[in-house]
């Protein structure tokens, strides 16, 4: 039998379910900053799955991916294993609609983290103290930033064998090999020997059903080729992108996209344009590459180097 968790005091048993509460900081008012966990425990011995969002306060997909895996009760009378959920990690930027911490920290950027450093820091700690020393495998869940939306992807480390298979295992419509970035979850992860995933959908602050819905189908598939749960989950035709560059608007104006997430596209076909508010002028944005379109940016009014279209090329398909 497998052993039991102590997590901040707290001792949490083979065979139980339990959710706690996990001290963080308090805000000037004196309110409490804590981060909620919900640990499901099998009596058979098997792997620990993390499931995290709300990394970032205002990726409200994630979060929603999240709490409604928990809600549906997906993750009980587990075959063998447990699953640790966190549907919100970072409480402040929550509040805040906001995707930092205190004083504009990433927690993203910042672990390992220091129980006596800045709010994003502490975030950070937490997780790293409490958490992953039980964990097997992680998956993150973000979205685009704001007004940019991502079509359902996964990243994942592409020199991490491990992170490969969870990848395809989860079987986004897109999984994107990309290095980890120093001091992001997903390094420290990488670092620890963990094999962990990031999940991209939809926009910040917007609710995005697709998105969502393709979250948590990706997360039934993980349980079942982790063999904790059983779910026959219907694969997508995933395609496997090497690499990503950025179309940047050369002027400022309104932006209108012609193409959307998901499309393919050829090198030098018209994907948009930016026309000045007056209708004088006009330019055609043409892609670079021949490929997928990842995110578009939905926001109509942009400035010269505003991210306008990220697309995916150098594909494989599985």
């Amino acid at each position: 039998m497998d052993k039991p968790f102590i997590i901040a005091g707290n001792e949490i048993l083979p065979g139980t379910e339990i959710s706690l509460k996990l001290p963080v900081s308090r805000l000037p008012s004196g309110n409490q900053i804590n981060i909620h966990a919900h640990i499901y425990r099998s009596d058979k011995p098997g792997p620990v799955l993390l499931l995290l969002a709300g990394m970032h306060g205002d990726e409200i997909n994630g979060i929603e991916i999240v709490r409604r895996s928990i809600e549906s009760g997906l993750f009980s009378e587990l075959n063998r294993g447990s699953v640790i959920a966190i549907p919100l990690l970072n409480v402040y930027g929550f509040i805040n609609f906001s995707r930092d911490a205190v004083n504009g920290k990433d927690v993203n950027r910042s672990f390992p983290g220091s129980a006596s450093g800045s709010m994003a820091s502490r975030v950070a700690s937490v997780l790293t103290r409490h958490i992953l020393p039980y964990v097997d495998y992680g998956l993150d869940f973000h979205t685009g930033g704001q007004s940019r939306f991502n079509l359902p992807q996964v990243r994942y480390s592409p020199k991490d064998l491990r992170s490969s298979d969870l990848a395809k295992a989860f079987n986004a419509l897109v999984r994107i090999e990309k290095p980890t970035i120093p001091k992001s979850f997903r390094r420290s992860c990488l670092d620890a020997g963990i094999p962990a995933i990031v999940f991209e959908g939809g926009e910040a602050l917007r609710l995005d059903e697709f998105s969502v819905s393709e979250g948590i189908r990706g997360i039934k598939r993980i349980l079942h080729h982790l063999e904790m749960k059983s779910y026959p989950i219907p694969g997508n035709i995933s395609v496997n992108i090497k690499k990503s560059a950025w179309k940047r608007a050369s002027t400022a104006g309104v932006f209108t996209a012609l193409r959307v997430a998901g499309d393919q596209v050829r090198a030098g076909e018209v994907i948009g344009t930016i026309k000045d508010p007056y209708g004088f002028n006009q330019l055609s944005i043409k892609s670079s590459h021949t490929g997928i379109i990842i995110c578009h940016n939905n926001h109509p009014v942009v400035y010269p180097g505003d991210p306008l279209f990220n697309i995916g090329f150098e594909i494989s398909r599985d």
